[in-house]
């Protein structure tokens, strides 16, 4: 696989994970398998700058917006922290900073607390508003469902705080609490959740602030952000925070060296366990905010923070059994079936065994004692097995021939390590994957369809393909168990709103094999229309933008497909959109046409994304990195130290804000 071919895979998979993690709480992978990937890509896009995509998630924060809550755009942008797992890149970082600034410094070390992001706004001492991070741009207004949390102070204590300011923290379930929910969900039948960062997550969106108030979420805050704050130090503010009111962390201190940096998360790696709630790292910070405005930011972090995330706990158990999961591409995933074992605060009994060449590996048998690990506290993993443990081998662990679900004989496809489940017109977990993507909110957004509606329509027959869909009716909802007339009309009229869906999202809906949004948008627009792309030669396919060989021999093998035709032809029948329309009202010029375009910093007219897009529509190229082929760059305010550099030695001039809005406008500055 080219570098090319693997930059679209990664984004089409970090793509679904943030999907999977921030809009549905359900997250597949694992914190440090999600980085792992996320620097992968990073590393991959530094180094191929031509494949460089606006879109692309690294240069964007997973969201967490519902149609439910009254977004709010956040006046200071709520930015992710790089990762690190290693204690020699914090002393990268450390080194970083040094140079950057050529004076003395201080680090404040703080948890890293493992809940859900939270900003508080608070005017003349008394709670105004609470925003979740959302896409970091804008987040979802849960003032009621705060306002239950009793350690958020409703009105502040003394009079020396400043007349409106902004704090951020972290809204935690506790471990005491996530178990009794836990418990009280399995005894009703409910799904469980998979940790108290997913517990704070979802109790924080209910509707009900009644049972927000029942579940006793907790917060600790740890930043302050406003024009009029009471110190330069960023430890110094929330010593003052404390005394309004605020819960701080007790263990929050400064450090001066990297030794004393060192010794801290040596300290909290030891205590974390002993811990009341969950915690997976440490933040440092560049203490003074002087220091911080100086030292600026990335496209999507500061350059004044990092967070080093703790290695993940692991415990030794049985293994019992292996059984196979098939998920919406056909992928059989083993899973192990384990002796219940306490990890990370919750009970673990089943782990990802991820595909054959794994098992192969360990010589798995039934009835090792393998090691389980739970990265990121999330999806737990077999990374071992004791031999020495072995005293009466049972059978050897061999991987399925066929599948689980429907007994059609697996594939493996050359270059890959999971197997397949070729019958992906008729195998159920493949069907239901398709639709549940279908219906999701990058592709057709009917958000009255979430899995367990998924579930239900295709156990009653009333739905085998993503075309039946588009024939349900209210009359035959209404009768299924826990629907209701009202449930029934939201699936309806989210269905018909779907008929205005664009043509590239349809495409990207379609699921076909490694088409992620991107690639179905670049296909949408060079081919114009469904009839040009199924009519496509596998040359025609290849000579557009980025598709390389696998994307177009997937495009072709789809539409080679009897059954994917009927599909096609009976969602045009439905009305849905299978040509690229114009966009009206949005003027277009090429005032930009060759032009390559970096832009960097903090902007005050419009946010980078806007200006992202009148690029785009004006003719020229967004890129992520300085060269001698850039034609300017768009600097903001704040603009990084490193692009600044670059560009002076690469002899690229810099376009101001107001400057940029005069070019585009046709006005000659």
């Amino acid at each position: 696989m080219d570098a090319k071919e693997r930059i679209l895979e990664l984004r089409e998979q970090l793509h679904r994970h943030n999907h999977n993690y921030y809009v549905l709480n359900s997250p597949t992978i694992s914190d440090i398998d999600f980085d792992m990937m996320m620097r992968e890509l990073q590393d991959l896009e530094a180094a191929n700058p031509d494949m460089y995509d606006p879109n692309s998630p690294t240069l964007r924060v997973g969201s967490d917006i519902t149609k439910e809550f009254r977004q709010v755009q956040h006046k200071y942008p709520m930015l992710s922290l790089g990762n690190t797992y290693s204690k020699e890149e914090v002393s990268e970082f450390f080194d970083r900073v040094q140079r950057a600034l050529n004076e003395d410094f201080e680090i404040c070390c703080e948890l890293k607390f493992d809940g859900t992001s939270i900003s508080l706004t608070y005017v003349n001492g008394r709670l105004e508003r609470a925003v979740t991070r959302g896409d970091g741009e804008k987040g979802d207004d849960v003032t009621a469902n705060v306002k239950t949390i009793r350690s958020v102070p409703l009105v502040l204590s003394g009079s020396d705080y400043p007349a409106e300011f902004e704090i951020r923290g972290e809204v935690l379930m506790p471990w005491v609490v996530f178990e009794r929910l836990n418990e009280e969900r399995a005894a009703a039948g409910e799904q469980l959740f998979a940790n108290p960062r997913n517990a704070a997550s979802g109790t924080l969106k209910l509707q009900d602030s009644s049972v927000v108030a029942k579940r006793s979420l907790d917060a600790y805050l740890y930043f302050l952000l406003g024009e009029s704050l009471p110190a330069d130090g960023h430890y110094e503010n929330l010593e003052k925070a404390k005394q309004w009111g605020f819960r701080i962390s007790e263990t929050t201190c400064k450090c001066r060296t990297i030794d004393e940096v060192f010794a801290f998360i040596d300290k909290m790696d030891a205590e974390r366990k002993n811990l009341p709630f969950a915690t997976d790292g440490i933040v440092l910070k560049v203490n003074s905010l002087r220091q911080q405005k100086n030292l600026g930011y990335t496209a999507k972090s500061p350059r004044w923070a990092i967070a080093y995330k703790f290695q993940a706990e692991s415990a030794l158990t049985r293994l019992n059994e292996v059984t196979y999961q098939v998920g919406r591409t056909g992928v059989v995933t083993p899973v192990a079936n384990l002796d219940p074992v306490q990890l990370s605060g919750t009970v673990v009994r089943r782990a990802s065994l991820h595909n054959a060449d794994i098992i192969e590996k360990f010589d798995l048998h039934i009835g090792d004692m393998v090691y389980v690990e739970k990265g990121g506290e999330i999806i737990p993993k077999i990374t071992g097995v004791d031999t020495a443990a072995r005293f009466m081998l049972g059978e050897k662990v061999l991987f399925v021939k066929t599948c689980p679900e429907c007994g059609t004989p697996l594939v493996r496809y050359e270059g890959e390590a999971a197997h397949y489940c070729p019958n992906d017109t008729s195998c159920p977990p493949q069907i239901k994957g398709k639709i549940e993507h279908f219906v999701s909110r990058e592709a057709m957004n009917i958000d009255s369809i979430g899995p367990e509606t998924v579930e239900q329509l295709y156990n009653y027959g009333l739905i085998r393909n993503i075309a039946d869909i588009y024939t349900l009716n209210s009359e035959d909802l209404m009768f299924l168990p826990r629907m209701g007339e009202k449930s029934a009309l939201n699936i309806v009229n989210a269905v018909n709103a779907s008929l205005q869906v664009p043509f590239e999202r349809v495409l990207f809906a379609l699921g076909i094999r490694f088409v992620g949004a991107t690639v179905a948008k670049r296909l949408a627009r060079a081919f114009g229309n469904i009839d040009a792309l199924m009519a496509a030669s596998f040359d025609e396919l290849k000579a557009v933008d980025e598709i390389g060989e696998r994307i177009a021999g997937a495009v072709r093998a789809f539409f080679a497909k009897e059954d994917n035709l009927l599909l096609v032809e009976n969602l045009r029948k439905a009305g849905l959109k299978f040509m690229v329309e114009e966009e009206t009202g949005v003027e277009k010029s090429d005032i930009l046409k060759g032009m390559s375009i970096v832009i960097s910093g903090v902007f005050s007219h419009h946010s980078r994304d806007e200006y992202k897009e009148m690029i785009e529509r004006n003719g020229g190229k967004n890129v992520g990195s300085v060269s001698k082929s850039t034609s300017f760059i768009l600097a903001g305010e704040n603009m990084g130290p490193s692009k600044l550099e670059k560009a002076q030695k690469a002899g690229v001039r810099l376009v101001s804000e107001d400057e940029f809005l005069r070019m585009i406008e046709g006005v000659k500055s």
